[in-house]
C-alpha cells in the first residue's frame, strides 16, 4: 500500500531533526501522530541510516584527500586575513580625514566590526583545522609504529598524545569530522592490540602438547620486552586476565602432567635456557616433585615483572598449593613411628620449598607454611583418621570367623563353700574348676598351701596367653557378691558410686536406654557362706575358674591397633632424637586408644546385629577387649623398658569399666528383644484362655527359647548361656504363673489341661541337666539346675502341683511343704478359691492356712 501525503510528511520531517536538527515553524501543519501511519517514516529513517553509514565508510576512505584540501583552504584564508587588515588599516586612516562625513564614519566603523569578526571566525577555523590536520598526523604515525610492530610508541602516541590533542580541539563529538577521527582512532587502537596478541604469543610460547613453556626476555625482531608488555596489558587492562591464562595453560602444559598421581609414571621437568619441557622418567617421592615445582616457579619469578608475579600469585596457589597438600604431602604422611625419618625429611624439603617461594617473591602459599610448621599435629591426625578408618573398615567387613578363647578367674574360698562349688552353680558351669577330686590332699596342715594342679593349669593358661582379670574386675564379670540373681543395670554403680558410662561414651550418644532395665548376665551364683564347722577360722585354697566361649574376628584387630599406638606413645616420651619434631604428640597419642573405642562402642551395633547372635558376639567381644586391656594395662606399670612419663600416661581404667558396662547392655539388648518376642508368641498382655490356645502359646514359646538356645550355644560361655537362657525360661514361668492368678475361676478339667501346658513347659529342664551344663556324659540320677538360672521355675512347679491336688493336699503342701517358700498366703487363697466350692471346707481350710502365713519359720 502507497503511503499518504501525511506519513510521507511526518516522514520528511523526522529526517530533517534528525540530520539537521531543524524543526518546522508550524507544528500545527503536521498530522496528529496518532492517526498517522508510522511505517513510512521507520522506514525513512532506517534508509536514512543505511545511507550515512554508507558516506561514513566512504568519508572515511577519503579522509587524507579532505584534510589536504583543508590545509589549502587554510592558507587561502590566511591571505584573505591578511588582505582584510590592510583594507581595515585603509578604512581607519580614511575615516581619521577631517573631510570624512560622520555618515562616512559610521559606516567605516561597522565594516570594521564586521571584518574583526571575520578575522576571529577565520583565525579560530585555522586553529581547529590545523588541528585536524595535527591529529590527522598522530593517527598516521600511530598506524605506521603498528605495521612496523612498535607497539609501545603506537600506544603511547594513540592514548597519550592523540586522544589529547582531539580533546583540546574543542569541536563537539558530533561533528561529523570529530566522528570521523573517533572512529578511525578505535580502529586503530584494535590493530593495535591485534599488533600485541601476536607479540605476546611471542614472547610468552606454551604448547600443550608437547609439555613445553618458554619465556622471554625480549623479541629480537621487535625490540618488545616483557617489562613492555606489562605496560601494553595495563593499557588494555588485561593484567589479570592474561596471567589467568598463562596458568591455565602452564599447568595443562607442565604442571598437571608432573603432579598427576593417577599416572603410572611422572615426566621429569627439565629446564634449558628460557625454556620448560617435560622429558624422561621422575621419581615418585616428594622431595623430587618439590624440586621440579622449585624449577619451574625460579625460572617464572626471573622471567616476569613483579608486577605480572603479583597477579599470576593469586590464581596459581590457589590452585596449585592445595592440589599439593591433597595429593602428595597428606598422603605421605605416616600413620606410625616407622616412615618418621622419611616424613621429616618431606617436611624439610617443604620448608626449604616455601623459602624459596619467599626469596623469588611469590605470595599466596601461607597453606603450605601452615602445613608444614603444623606437620606433629598433622601426623597425629593422620594417626587418628588411619586408625578409626581402620575400625571402620574391619566392622564393614562383618564380624568374621569365630574362634575359641578361654577365662580364668581365681578366688580364694573356704573349704565349705569349695565343696558346695563343686556340684552347685559355679562348678556346674565351669568347665573346669581344677579344685582335685580329694580336698584333703590339697591341704596342709597349716592351712595355707594352695592346690600344685591349680598352680600349673595357671601356668599353663599363661602359656597359651590367656589372659586373666584382675580379681575385682573378675568377680564382678563372674556375678559374685550378687546375692538377687540380676541386677539392673542401672544399680551396677562401680565403687564410690561412679556411673556406668564414662565421658566419651557419653559423648557417642549412649544414653539412657530401656535396655538399661535389663539385667546383666551373672555367670556364677555367689557361694552360700556357711558357718565353719571347726574352731578358728576356716582354711582357704585358691579356686580357679576356667571357661570357654567364642569371639568374632573383630577384637584382635582392634587390640593390635591400640597395642601399636600405646607403643608408638612410649617410643616418642623416650625423647629420641630421630622422634623429635613428633615428640610433643606423644600425650595425644595416649588418648587416641580412647577414640578408636568410642568409635568401636558407637558403631558397632549396627554391624554386629547383622549377623545371627551378633549381639551374645557383641558381648563376648567388648568383654575380652576389656580383659586384654586390663591385662595389657597392668603389664604396662611393670615393664622396665617405658620411661615413668609412659606409664604414668596410660589410663585405660575408664575404656576398660565402659566396654565392661557396653557388654553388658549389648547382652541386655539382645535379651529384651528375645524376651519381647517371647511375650508376643505367648500372648503378649492378654491372658491365655482355652486349652487350645494355652497349648499352641506354649509350644511357640518352648520352641522359641530352644532356637535362642542353640544360638546361642556356640557362642556364649556355659555359665553365661544358662543365665540367659534361664531368663528366657523364667520370663514363659511368669506369664503362665501370672495368668493362672488373675483367672477367676478354675475348673478340674481345665485345671488339669494347665498342669498339662506346665509340664510342656518344664521340659526345659533338659536344657540345664548339669552333664550338659558341663559338657559331661549325663547319668539318669542328674537333677536339673533351672531354678538356679529361673527364679520362678520352682514356683511354676508348685502352682502345677496345687492345681492337680485336692484341699487337703494343698493344705499339705503349705503346712508340711515348701509351697509357702514360693506363695504369699493371699496367692494360694485366691487358686483355692478359685478351684473348690465356697464350703464350709474350704472355708476350714482357708482358715488353717491364714493361721500359719510362715509354717516353716
Amino acid at each position: 500500500m502507497a503511503p499518504t501525503t501525511e506519513s510521507r510528511q511526518l516522514s520528511d520531517v523526522i529526517v530533517a531533526f534528525a540530520l539537521e536538527g531543524q524543526f518546522p515553524d508550524d507544528v500545527s501543519s503536521l498530522p496528529p501522530v496518532s492517526q498517522t501511519d508510522l511505517g513510512p517514516a521507520m522506514e525513512a529513517l532506517k534508509k536514512t541510516k543505511t545511507e550515512l553509514e554508507g558516506g561514513v565508510r566512504i568519508i572515511n576512505e577519503e579522509t587524507r584527500g579532505e584534510v589536504s584540501s583543508w590545509e589549502k583552504n587554510a592558507k587561502s584564508l590566511q591571505d584573505d586575513i591578511i588582505r582584510s587588515k590592510a583594507i581595515a588599516n585603509d578604512i581607519i586612516r580614511q575615516s581619521e580625514a577631517p573631510e570624512t562625513s560622520g555618515e562616512a564614519i559610521q559606516d567605516a566603523e561597522d565594516k570594521t566590526e564586521f571584518l574583526n569578526r571575520e578575522v576571529q571566525y577565520s583565525q579560530q577555523l585555522f586553529d581547529v583545522l590545523k588541528g585536524i590536520r595535527h591529529v590527522n598526523q598522530l593517527l598516521s604515525e600511530v598506524e605506521k609504529a603498528s605495521q612496523e610492530r612498535r607497539i609501545l610508541d603506537s600506544l603511547r602516541m594513540l592514548e597519550r598524545e592523540s586522544w589529547a590533542a582531539m580533546d583540546e580541539l574543542g569541536v563537539s563529538k558530533t561533528c561529523r569530522v570529530m566522528r570521523l577521527l573517533d572512529v578511525r582512532s578505535f580502529e586503530l587502537k584494535s590493530e593495535v592490540h591485534a599488533v600485541f596478541d601476536r607479540v605476546w604469543k611471542d614472547i610468552v610460547q606454551v604448547d600443550i602438547g608437547s609439555g613445553q613453556v618458554a619465556i622471554y626476555d625480549t623479541l629480537k625482531d621487535d625490540g618488545m620486552t616483557l617489562e613492555d608488555a606489562v605496560i601494553g596489558l595495563k593499557a588494555y587492562k588485561e593484567v589479570d586476565e592474561r596471567m589467568e591464562q598463562f596458568w591455565r595453560n602452564l599447568d595443562a602444559a607442565i604442571i598437571s602432567p608432573r603432579m598427576d598421581t593417577k599416572a603410572g609414571s611422572c615426566p621429569r621437568v627439565q629446564v634449558s635456557g628460557d625454556m620448560l619441557q617435560l622429558d624422561g622418567k621422575a621419581d615418585q617421592s616428594v622431595q623430587a616433585l618439590l624440586s621440579d615445582l622449585d624449577k619451574v616457579l625460579s625460572l617464572i619469578a626471573a622471567k616476569l615483572p613483579a608486577d605480572l608475579l603479583h597477579s599470576l600469585c593469586g590464581v596459581m596457589m590457589n590452585d596449585m598449593i592445595p592440589k599439593l597438600i591433597r595429593n602428595w604431602l597428606s598422603p605421605a604422611v605416616p600413620s606410625s613411628l616407622k616412615g618418621i625419618p622419611q616424613f621429616e625429611s618431606m617436611i624439610e624439603e617443604a620448608r626449604v620449598f616455601c623459602t624459596s617461594l619467599e626469596e623469588h617473591g611469590y605470595i599466596g602459599y601461607d597453606e603450605l607454611q601452615l602445613w608444614v610448621d603444623d606437620a606433629p599435629t598433622i601426623w597425629l591426625g593422620k594417626c587418628r583418621e588411619t586408625s578409626l578408618d581402620a575400625i571402620r573398615t574391619r566392622l564393614t567387613n562383618g564380624i568374621g570367623k569365630s574362634r575359641q578363647v578361654e577365662k580364668v578367674e581365681k578366688h580364694m574360698v573356704s573349704l565349705s563353700e569349695g565343696k558346695e562349688l563343686a556340684t552347685t552353680g559355679a562348678g556346674a558351669s565351669a568347665e573346669t574348676n581344677d579344685w582335685g577330686d580329694d580336698w584333703g590332699d590339697a591341704w596342709d596342715d597349716d592351712g595355707d598351701q594352695i592346690d600344685e594342679s591349680s598352680q600349673t593349669k595357671e601356668e599353663e593358661t599363661k602359656a597359651k596367653g590367656a589372659d586373666t582379670q584382675p580379681e575385682d574386675d573378675g568377680a564382678d564379670a563372674w556375678g559374685w557378691d550378687d546375692d538377687d540373681g540380676e541386677k539392673p543395670a542401672q544399680e551396677q554403680k562401680q565403687p564410690g558410686g561412679q556411673d556406668d558410662e564414662d565421658d566419651s561414651a557419653e559423648a557417642w550418644g549412649w544414653g539412657d536406654e530401656d535396655s538399661a532395665l535389663e539385667p546383666r548376665p551373672q555367670q556364677i551364683s555367689k557361694p552360700p557362706t556357711k558357718p565353719a564347722p571347726r574352731h578358728g577360722p576356716e582354711e582357704t585354697r585358691e579356686l580357679v575358674l576356667k571357661e570357654t566361649y567364642h569371639i568374632s574376628s573383630m577384637p584382635e584387630p582392634v587390640l593390635e591397633l591400640i597395642f601399636a599406638i600405646l607403643e608408638d606413645a612410649a617410643t616418642l616420651t623416650k625423647g629420641a632424637s630421630e622422634y623429635g619434631p613428633i615428640a610433643s604428640t606423644a600425650p595425644w597419642l595416649f588418648d587416641l586408644p580412647t577414640s578408636a573405642l568410642a568409635l568401636f562402642r558407637a558403631i558397632s551395633p549396627h554391624y554386629y546385629a547383622l549377623d545371627g547372635g551378633g549381639n551374645m558376639f557383641l558381648y563376648n567381644d567388648a568383654m575380652y577387649l576389656a580383659e586384654r586391656l586390663s591385662t595389657f594395662s597392668a603389664q604396662w606399670k611393670e615393664r622396665r623398658d617405658l620411661t615413668s612419663q609412659a606409664k604414668n600416661m596410660l589410663q585405660l581404667d575408664n575404656d576398660i569399666k565402659s566396654l565392661q558396662n557396653f557388654a553388658n547392655r549389648s547382652y541386655a539388648n539382645e535379651m529384651n528383644v528375645q524376651k519381647t518376642i517371647l511375650r508376643d508368641l505367648i500372648g503378649g498382655s492378654q491372658g491365655l484362655a482355652g486349652e487350645d490356645e494355652w497349648d499352641a502359646a506354649i509350644e511357640s514359646g518352648t520352641a522359641r527359647i530352644r532356637t535362642m538356645a542353640a544360638t546361642w550355644e556356640p557362642i556364649l560361655a556355659r555359665s553365661v548361656w544358662s543365665q540367659a537362657v534361664g531368663s528366657l525360661a523364667d520370663a514363659l514361668a511368669t506369664k503362665l504363673i501370672t495368668d493362672v492368678l488373675e483367672m477367676s475361676s478354675i475348673g478340674q478339667d481345665e485345671a488339669y489341661s494347665i498342669a498339662k501346658v506346665i509340664a510342656t513347659a518344664t521340659e526345659l529342664d533338659d536344657l540345664f541337666l548339669p552333664s550338659k551344663l558341663a559338657g559331661t556324659a549325663p547319668s539318669e540320677d542328674e537333677v536339673p539346675t533351672t531354678s538356679q538360672y529361673a527364679p520362678s521355675w520352682l514356683r511354676l512347679k508348685y502352682l502345677s502341683e496345687v492345681l492337680q491336688s485336692n484341699l487337703s493336699e494343698v493344705k499339705f503342701l503349705w503346712l508340711e511343704s515348701e509351697l509357702s517358700l514360693y506363695f504369699t498366703v493371699g496367692e494360694v487363697i485366691d487358686l483355692i478359691e478359685a478351684s473348690f466350692e465356697n464350703n464350709s471346707r474350704t472355708r476350714e481350710a482357708i482358715r488353717e492356712i491364714q493361721t500359719k502365713p510362715q509354717p516353716l519359720a
